[in-house]
C-alpha cells in the first residue's frame, strides 16, 4: 500500500551525498565493489522512509563528473551496478508510487545505460508519491556551465534579451528545473565537504554532516536527521521580527 506524503515541520526535500562505500567494503576486507552494491541496497530503505518523514523529494548523488578519475574496473563495475539496479527496482519503484528522475551530463554514458535511464523515467512519470532524483554523472559547475551555454543560445537566438536575466533565470536552465531546491542535505561517512553537489541550488539548504558510511545509514538515522530540522530557524539573510 502507497503511504500519502504529509505535511510536517520537516523537510520537503532532502539531498544525500552518499559517501563511504569503499570504506565499508575495506573495513571487512571486500573489494569497494562491494560496498557500492550494499551502498545500492540502502538506497531503497531510505526512499521507503521518506513518507513517514514527510519528505516528498529525494536527491542522490550516485556518480559524480569527477568519479571518471577512479580505476576503471570500478567505473566500469559501478556503470554495471547502475543497470542492474534499474533493472531490479523498476517494478518496485513505480509499485511504491514513485517517481524517478536523473541528472547530470547523459553525453558520456554509454547508450544502453542511457535508454535505461529514459525508460525508467518514462515508466514512474505517473507516480505521485516520493519524487527520487538520481544525479548520475553530475557536478554542479558542469550543470551550471551547460546550463549558462542553454541560456547564451537562447540570447544569440533572440527568444531571450539580456536585460531580462536576473537570478530567477538561470534555475530555468539548470537539470533540476522542476524541482525545489533542497532544505537539507546529508554527507555520509564523516567528510565535510559538499563535493560539487547541487552548488546553485543549495544556496540557503540546513546541512548535516554525519560520520556513518552510507551502507549503515539507516531509516530510523535519517528520521532523526529531518525531526531535528525542523527545530531549526531559517531567516535566509532576514533578522527575526
Amino acid at each position: 500500500m502507497v503511504k500519502p506524503i504529509r505535511d510536517c515541520a520537516g523537510p520537503r526535500h532532502v539531498a544525500i551525498i552518499m559517501d563511504g562505500n569503499g570504506r565499508w567494503a575495506q573495513r571487512r576486507g571486500r573489494p569497494r565493489l562491494f560496498g557500492h552494491q550494499a551502498g545500492a541496497r540502502r538506497v531503497r530503505e531510505i526512499v521507503e522512509a521518506c513518507p513517514d518523514a514527510g519528505v516528498s523529494y529525494l536527491t542522490i548523488f550516485a556518480f559524480s563528473t569527477e568519479n571518471w578519475k577512479r580505476t576503471q574496473s570500478e567505473v566500469a563495475g559501478l556503470m554495471s551496478l547502475f543497470r542492474r539496479y534499474i533493472v531490479q527496482e523498476a517494478r518496485a519503484l513505480r509499485e511504491r508510487n514513485v517517481r524517478v528522475r536523473f541528472i547530470g551530463d547523459r553525453d558520456r554514458l554509454d547508450k544502453k545505460l542511457s535508454t535505461m535511464m529514459d525508460e525508467l523515467e518514462a515508466l514512474t512519470a505517473h507516480c505521485t508519491g516520493v519524487n527520487l532524483t538520481i544525479a548520475l554523472n553530475y557536478g554542479g559547475r558542469d550543470e551550471v556551465a551547460r546550463a549558462t551555454r542553454r541560456l547564451a543560445e537562447d540570447v544569440a537566438a533572440g527568444r531571450l534579451d539580456p536585460a531580462d536575466i536576473g537570478e530567477e533565470t538561470l534555475p530555468r536552465y539548470l537539470d533540476t528545473c522542476l524541482l525545489p531546491d533542497p532544505d537539507l542535505v546529508i554527507r555520509t561517512s564523516g567528510e565535510a565537504r559538499i563535493s560539487n553537489f547541487l552548488l546553485w541550488q543549495s544556496a540557503y539548504a540546513e546541512y548535516e554532516f554525519v560520520d556513518t558510511l552510507w551502507p549503515d545509514f539507516t531509516a530510523a538515522e535519517f528520521a532523526r536527521l529531518t525531526e531535528r530540522f525542523g527545530g531549526r530557524e531559517r531567516r535566509y539573510g532576514a533578522v527575526p521580527a
